[in-house]
């Protein structure tokens, strides 16, 4: 029995991998490579189209503030099939879209099928079936975002930017699509649902307990009446409305400075590699030195990236700066993705752990659908991102500071 639960675990852990790198790296992480491209093909603001993207958030955050639920009732096998298929729905009508209506559909869509694969699917399998070493293993596999990111940045650029073809981005929807199809498939054939509580066995049981050990936990009727939950929860929101709201707009706002379109794709594509070292070195960084110490430097990094893209430019000290954001905002961004199970499992334990996590991810998500608006409104306002990023910045640097109270009171609670 050790030998089948090993065996299918891996294979889960691996077409998580997969899925991650399909599912974020192709259809969410370079979105901000289609928002020029279509707003120029279709003319519309960006503030509007950006209402779009909202939606996407929207409907992600309700989905996942019921996300305990529908894993206990569905399982997860049947939500992943699903939200694949939403996807797939959401770059069809993409590519046949003329107007912010039918985008908006779109992004209704998408909003479904990110939350059934994303992170808090990623942290409800791992945590199911890898409960040893969760930080190094969950980092392992988002980290897969970042390599998928890095490819699609390479594939879908020139899709994008087809100086031939205004509506070049309709054909990258339609590849990606096809992706989706085929990852679908690979999930149908070869995904094993968690089996039940009662079998699965604890091989490592013997190995040194790293400093990110699991604990049994709280009841949710207990947590909800926490301070520092809801605190928390104003932190993450927090956080996924500066950092989104940055990765949605950095690839206009290089080209608004000057910078031209195989820069902009290069800059993507170290973002992305980075991303992928400094998601696993999160995990890893969890594991070996606790929670405090990791979020304090992806958000630090999250002030200097903002910081850097504010005063980038097409001068050589501003392209200096631009890298400089590929840079830190790839050590930042784990703070969205790898931290959100770590968050629940190391602040509320292991017993409400599906329940928090999805309230966590709603949250997170519920800071997206604000935090994009904010910025595109910002750059009709004033012409510029660049008061929105200093901005942006302060809150994070705020958000560093709160969250440090947050472990503090709910490591008291645990002890």
């Amino acid at each position: 029995m050790i030998k089948n639960y090993n065996r299918n675990k891996w294979i889960n852990i691996f077409i998580c991998f997969v899925m991650i790198f399909v599912c974020l790296g192709f259809c969410s992480a370079n979105k901000g490579l289609f928002l020029a491209a279509i707003c120029e093909a279709l003319n519309i603001k960006r503030t509007v189209f950006s209402l779009s993207t909202s939606c996407r958030y929207i409907t992600t955050s309700v989905v996942n503030f019921f996300f305990g639920y529908l894993v206990a009732k569905h399982g997860t096998k049947k939500l992943i099939s699903t939200g694949i298929s939403f996807l797939i729905i959401f770059c069809i009508i993409s590519s046949l879209a003329d107007s912010v209506e039918f985008f908006i559909l779109s992004e209704v869509f998408a909003g479904i099928g990110f939350s059934l694969t994303g992170t808090a699917m990623v942290g409800c399998v791992i945590n199911r079936w890898s409960p040893e070493n969760k930080g190094t293993i969950t980092g392992a596999v988002l980290c897969a975002n970042g390599v998928g990111g890095a490819v699609a940045a390479q594939i879908l650029s020139p899709m994008i930017y087809d100086e031939s073809n205004i509506f070049g981005y309709r054909n990258a929807f339609r590849f990606i699509a096809l992706i989706l199809a085929v990852t679908l498939v690979a999930v149908i054939v070869f995904f094993k649902e968690n089996p039940p509580a009662e079998k699965i066995s604890a091989p490592n049981a013997t190995r040194k307990k790293a400093k990110s050990q699991g604990w049994t936990g709280l009841e949710f009727s207990f947590i909800k009446h926490t301070p520092c939950f809801y605190t928390a929860l104003i932190c993450i929101f927090f956080t996924g409305f500066c950092l989104q709201g940055v990765v949605g707009i950095f690839a206009a706002h290089m080209r608004d400075v000057g910078l031209d379109a195989p820069f902009i794709a290069t800059m993507s594509s170290i973002t992305f590699l980075v991303l992928t070292a400094s998601k696993f070195i999160a995990g890893v960084m969890y594991d070996k030195k606790g929670l405090r110490i990791t979020i304090t430097l992806c958000c630090f990094a999250a002030v200097i990236c903002m910081l850097s893209l504010a005063v980038t430019s097409a001068s050589v000290t501003g392209r200096a700066f631009a890298v400089s954001y590929a840079v830190f905002s790839s050590i930042a961004f784990p703070l969205e993705t790898v931290m959100l199970p770590l968050y629940s499992a190391d602040l509320f334990g292991e017993k409400s752990f599906n329940k928090v996590m999805g309230i966590f991810a709603s949250a997170n998500t519920a800071g997206y659908a604000i935090g994009t608006p904010f910025t595109n409104l910002g750059y009709d306002l004033t012409g510029s991102y660049v008061s929105v990023l200093i901005v942006t910045a302060a809150i994070m640097l705020c958000v560093t500071v709160t969250m440090q109270f947050v472990i503090t009171a709910a490591h008291k609670l645990r002890q």
